[in-house]
């Protein structure tokens, strides 16, 4: 009798919590950890249960700041919980337990399982072996053992989804540990990421996002250079898809073809997530960015001539080792000349394992910090008047759920217009589900949103919102999710919320 059964006859399923950290990527391999975990028996625990779960299972970033300070926090606040329960569990995994393998049991002894970014399908094998022979199992494997969207998965979302094309990254910038956590570039069949995404829209899905470390990078594996283009311009044959998404591109992979392919796929939505990182040439090259100013700001041109109610959002570290007030100043320029809808700012901060970590040059916190200062105060100028650009503008908006934090007390609904710009309308009479399509004026702008004060000019009903109902309707006889065998899907977050770290991180 597995353990699994034993603990069912003792009285009771075992309960499972994923807590998460970082980038869409590993969102993407906690929702397969929760499939995983179901499949092989476990039940989500409730919202809230705040370690009280049997099984918990730490999804970790090495790219955050103080990340392994925060890591070994968490774990301390669930040591006495551990210690008052026997047959709790513990697994650390993610990008941070691929770089500390055997250091996290040797600070936290009274972690039970260590596994990394490349064999998450072994965590409930692992589970079970450290529960039988009673002691911690530590397994990091230095390649991709299956790719991901092989294993089972639980998304969040009945209408939205990620879509993996790749994984792994080819780049060696100097600030970024991820390639050599997770390895190489290695790229997914066309027909494969084809055929997943037939089968979500079979589903009800009607938005996807794909995704990979540097997403316009895909081909380079298989050999094929416009790879990336074609995929899009095959996901525009797809029907019931009406939103394609992307993220992260690379400015050095990204090619005419795949602006063209953009701007005539109709379902391939006009948002770009172009990550710059510095506008300075000198620090670009000690970043060991393959392109330069220029090259960055010819892309962002090209795309608003193809595209030209394109909303294009950024990366931005500043205070990285060596930079100059004129390289800082080159940074500004970009941020003025490119006019990005939004920009995610970051302080360089150390990151130990990479090779700016150890550069001379290194700037005091004070002068970043005002640096800083400078640079989100100019952005949100910028966004501001650039929100006020849609002002009049009819948008057909995709209704979102749990997006509009303020929702109930201003009686309000939350949806994302084509470019992914939040929108908070007047809630109509007509029911309106997640997933459906209202047609709405933008009335006012603000920073990071938009308002439509006057009445929904028009509400239209998808199989996406059908799908949401039905999924709402079981959730009282199920867990929250939506468990699949196959595909494999995950659910994308509303913009890409990229740290200095990688494309996608």
């Amino acid at each position: 009798m597995s353990s699994i059964d034993r603990s069912q006859s003792a009285g009771g399923t075992r309960t499972y919590e994923v807590r998460t950290y970082g980038c869409q990527m590993n969102v993407h391999d906690s929702e397969r950890l929760s499939g995983l975990l179901e499949d092989a028996g476990y039940v989500r625990a409730p919202e809230g249960s705040d370690g009280e779960a049997d099984v918990v299972v730490f999804n970790t970033c090495a790219v955050r700041e103080n990340a392994d300070n925060k890591l070994y926090g968490n774990l301390g606040h669930l040591a006495p919980k551990k210690a008052s329960r026997p047959g709790m569990q513990i697994a650390v995994g993610g990008c941070l337990a691929q770089k500390d393998r055997d250091t996290i049991v040797k600070r936290a002894p009274w972690v039970d399982v260590v596994f990394g970014t490349h064999n998450i399908g072994k965590l409930p094998v692992l589970l079970e072996r450290a529960r039988v022979q009673e002691e911690a199992q530590v397994e990091i494997a230095e390649s991709l053992e299956a790719f991901p969207s092989t294993l089972p998965t639980r998304r969040e979302s009945a209408y939205a989804a990620w879509v993996s094309i790749s994984v792994g990254c080819n780049n060696t910038c100097t600030f970024c540990i991820v390639p050599a956590l997770r390895g190489k570039e290695k790229d997914r069949r066309p027909g494969d990421i084809l055929a997943e995404i037939e089968a979500l829209v079979a589903e009800g899905v009607s938005e996807i996002t794909l995704l990979g470390q540097n997403v316009n990078a895909y081909g380079s594996d298989i050999g094929d250079r416009e790879a990336f283009s074609k995929l899009l311009r095959a996901c525009g044959k797809i029907e019931g898809l009406e939103r394609v998404r992307f993220t992260s591109p690379h400015p050095r992979d990204f090619t005419d073809d795949v602006i063209a392919a953009m701007a005539e796929t109709p379902n391939v939505m006009p948002q770009l997530h172009m990550p710059l990182q510095s506008g300075s040439d000198p620090v670009l090259k000690a970043m060991r960015r393959s392109y330069r100013q220029e090259r960055f700001l010819g892309i962002i041109e090209k795309v608003r001539a193809a595209i030209p109610h394109a909303a294009i959002s950024t990366d931005i570290i500043v205070g990285f080792p060596g930079e100059t007030e004129e390289d800082f100043q080159q940074t500004l320029h970009v941020v003025r000349e490119a006019r990005f809808a939004q920009a995610f700012t970051f302080q360089y901060s150390k990151r130990p394992g990479t090779p700016a970590a150890e550069m001379d040059g290194q700037i005091p916190k004070k002068v970043v910090q005002e640096r800083y200062e400078r640079l989100v105060a100019l952005q949100e100028e910028i966004s501001w008047e650039e929100n006020k650009k849609q002002v009049g503008r009819t948008l057909e908006l995709m209704v979102a759920e749990g997006e509009g934090r303020k929702d109930d007390t201003t009686h309000r609904l939350s949806g994302r217009a084509p470019d992914n710009r939040l929108v908070h309308f007047t809630k109509p009479e007509q029911e309106v589900r997640p997933g459906d399509i209202v047609t709405v004026e933008v009335t006012y702008a603000a920073p990071h949103h938009l308002l439509a004060e006057g009445p929904v000019l028009d509400v239209r009903r998808t199989r996406a919102g059908d799908a949401w109902e039905k999924r709402t309707a079981e959730k009282a006889a199920k867990p929250a999710g939506v468990l699949l065998g196959l595909p494999k899907v995950g659910v994308p977050e509303p913009l890409p919320a990229v740290t200095g770290g990688c494309a996608v991180d």
